[in-house]
């Protein structure tokens, strides 16, 4: 039998998806603080520590002066901006990698994403024999779901923790947490990770 390796993957906790950022979603300044507390606690349940951040360059038709919150969207994560940055909460983290999506394109999925040496996110997965994966980030409607359905489809065992992830809407987020059990994700508060 397989021994378990766990990673923790920290989805995009960005001040540009909380409040006061470009693109924001209530709730995401308490769910970054909420995170950096259970990582500072739980950090020996875990092989692997990494985040994810969107980071866009030129992402073509992502950026809208007229979004529709669906395909196209206001401008936010521009990279190298304080916004793009890892969320302020998160300064004492110390990731044991971090991956950057969405330079020219649309990226949701952490699995899009390479450090900054090209290695893509399940190279860095792989190289340390993960198995499991723990998700929480924001939001869980897009980014979170979009990255926990990639880690299902390369094999990995997926966990969701419910109270360190924020959706963008109430409705969005029942449809995201339907849609990741039904893939095979196991939806739990952080106490019973």
């Amino acid at each position: 039998m397989t021994q378990t390796r766990r990673a923790l993957l920290v989805v995009d906790v960005q001040p540009t998806f909380c409040e006061g950022g470009a693109l924001p979603v209530a709730g995401g300044n308490a769910t970054a603080e909420a995170i950096a507390a259970y990582a500072a606690a739980h950090r020996d349940r875990y092989q692997l520590v990494v985040t994810t951040q969107d980071w866009h360059i030129s992402p073509g038709r992502h950026f809208s002066d007229h979004p529709d919150f669906v395909d196209t969207w206001p401008p936010h994560a521009v990279a190298g901006t304080a916004e793009a940055e890892l969320h302020p909460a998160l300064a004492g983290l110390a990731p044991d990698a971090g991956v950057r999506k969405g330079a020219f394109a649309a990226a949701y999925s952490g699995f899009e994403g390479a450090d900054e040496a090209g290695r893509p996110l399940v190279d860095i997965l792989r190289e340390a024999g993960i198995t499991d994966v723990d998700v929480v980030g924001i939001a869980e409607s897009h980014c979170v779901r979009a990255t926990t359905l990639d880690a299902l489809r390369e094999g990995l065992r997926a966990r969701v923790l419910s109270d360190l992830t924020v959706p963008v809407s109430e409705e969005l987020g029942a449809a995201a947490r339907l849609e990741m059990a039904a893939a095979g994700a196991q939806l739990l508060p952080s106490s019973q990770a």
